[in-house]
């Protein structure tokens, strides 16, 4: 029985979802859902219970109640805990193949670490990390199925494969953001990561022409196995150079560079929690080289915004529509479009697991503007801060919505509550956990803040796109209420 099959079973059987509703989703698959009973499901593979979540949203606005709810009941729906050989996992790929292919997990790990999938996402990135081999050119899989195997829809043998390029460097950069959001140190001191992120930034790297020397000369194919036939399946996508996968005359997508980018500077703190400091700095320095020359070679200036790609003549061409470097983090640009795209599912795939679990993780860390920030402990006594990670907040809420209250969030050691309350107030409450870093941040400069009522001096800083932040770090206690705000002027 497919995903989107076994999804709709649960979510009758919850009582969640209307036989209309149902069959609205559902009769294109060939079945439909009456009087809460499913027509045409002839098999429920038998799995554990699904997963439960604790994390909650309320808020001013019911319509962000009603995306958190949906997005919610359906990635847990989409969440399978130890019923299948492959270990906990969640879906993350194309409905009904039964699997989570790199890229997907990637983009839905902050979704399902804020829902509680944290053991899920350990066992399915370590899954990838496993599979890099010197067979496939230092390629994973790209798709696993609930077999543990990979997925025979793109995947024949170690010459003929499906795989994106950006995808090892998308999986460096997850596994180290899941790291800081844990605190599990498997993704520091186990040796399949640590053989997995050695791989990708030397001999993934040097394998498919990625080093600064030859990236932007690199031919569209390499590492042919036998005689290239253009009308074969796999020949032409084994190393497909970005995650645009209907074009296959570019050399080069910008993507590559981006989650290089954040790879080599993933790698670089990884190896500063293992106190490996020149190694750490070595790649500290690459992630530069890669960001100048991307500065200075993909910068549009016509459309103040990086180009898409490299053509077959190795020229830069179209736009990517990013005018960041920044990859794998939440950010609200423009809050009050951005929050009305979040609850618009009028367009959304809304079978598709992405779209759900990237909801979750568009409302932490976008709307709820929640991040937890790393610092290297090698700098600890310099920067004078005692604790690996602090957590940020800043609204981006933007101006329609008066408050909204995201509660039950794990993070590493502690389960927190946020409460914004529009763009000037924040209540940060340390539900469980020992003691924390709070960073409070506002738009706008202000030299001052309300700290439950009194005023305490600010740090402003710019932010990427040219404005003022002010905030402050405060420590809050086990079990301790905080609020800060930006007093009346």
């Amino acid at each position: 029985m497919s995903s989107l099959n076994l999804f709709l079973v649960r979510l009758v059987a919850a009582g969640l979802l209307a036989g209309g509703t149902a069959a609205v989703l559902g009769e294109d698959a060939g079945y439909r859902v009456l009087g809460g009973t499913v027509i045409g499901a002839s098999e429920v593979r038998p799995t554990a219970a699904t997963p439960a979540s604790k994390l909650e949203l309320t808020s001013s606005d019911p319509q962000l109640v009603k995306v958190f709810d949906w997005a919610k009941n359906q990635a847990m729906a989409y969440a399978f805990d130890d019923g299948d050989s492959v270990g906990p996992w969640y879906e993350a790929v194309e409905p009904g193949r039964e699997g989570f292919c790199i890229r997907d997990t990637c983009h839905q790990a902050l979704g399902a670490q804020a829902l509680g999938l944290a053991r899920s996402n350990l066992n399915m990135l370590h899954r990838f990390a496993a599979d890099v081999s010197e067979s496939r050119d230092w390629c994973s899989y790209w798709e696993i199925n609930r077999y543990g195997q990979p997925a025979p829809v793109d995947y024949k043998n170690d010459a003929e494969f499906w795989y994106n390029l950006p995808a090892n460097f998308d999986l460096l950069d997850c596994c180290f953001r899941m790291y800081v959001w844990s605190g599990d140190r498997t993704y520091v001191d186990d040796p399949v990561f640590l053989n997995f992120y050695d791989r990708t930034v030397n001999d993934y790297v040097e394998r498919w022409g990625l080093d600064l020397g030859h990236v932007m000369t690199r031919p569209r194919l390499l590492n042919v196995r036998g005689i290239l036939d253009p009308a074969a399946k796999f020949p032409r996508n084994r190393g497909i150079p970005g995650y645009n996968e209907s074009d296959h005359t570019y050399v080069l997508g910008f993507d590559v560079l981006a989650t290089q980018y954040a790879a080599y500077l993933a790698y670089a703190h990884l190896q500063e929690v293992r106190q490996n400091a020149a190694l750490a700095q070595a790649f500290l320095d690459k992630s530069t080289a890669v960001k100048d020359l991307v500065t200075a070679r993909w910068w549009n200036e016509k459309d103040q915004t990086f180009y898409a790609r490299l053509s077959q003549d190795h020229q830069p061409e179209a736009s990517s529509g990013r005018r960041s470097l920044d990859w794998g983090t939440v950010e609200f640009d423009d809050p009050d479009a951005d929050m009305a795209r979040l609850v618009d599912l009028s367009h959304a795939r809304l079978e598709y697991p992405e779209v759900s679990f990237s909801r979750i993780g568009e409302i932490v860390g976008g709307a709820m503007g929640i991040t937890p920030v790393f610092t290297s402990p090698l700098l600890s006594a310099v920067k004078g801060n005692w604790v690996e990670v602090a957590i940020r907040t800043q609204s981006g809420l933007g101006t329609k919505i008066a408050w909204a209250e995201l509660r039950n969030l794990p993070l590493r050691a502690n389960v927190i509550t946020v409460r914004h309350e529009g763009a000037t107030k924040t209540i940060f409450t340390n539900q469980h956990g020992p003691a924390l870093i709070w960073i409070a941040a506002f738009t706008g400069a202000h030299p001052n803040l309300s700290v439950n009522g009194r005023l305490m001096k600010t740090t402003m800083e710019n932010d990427s796109r040219g404005g003022t932040i002010s905030s402050l770090r405060i420590a809050v206690g086990a079990g301790g209420t905080i609020d800060v705000q930006v007093p009346p002027t």
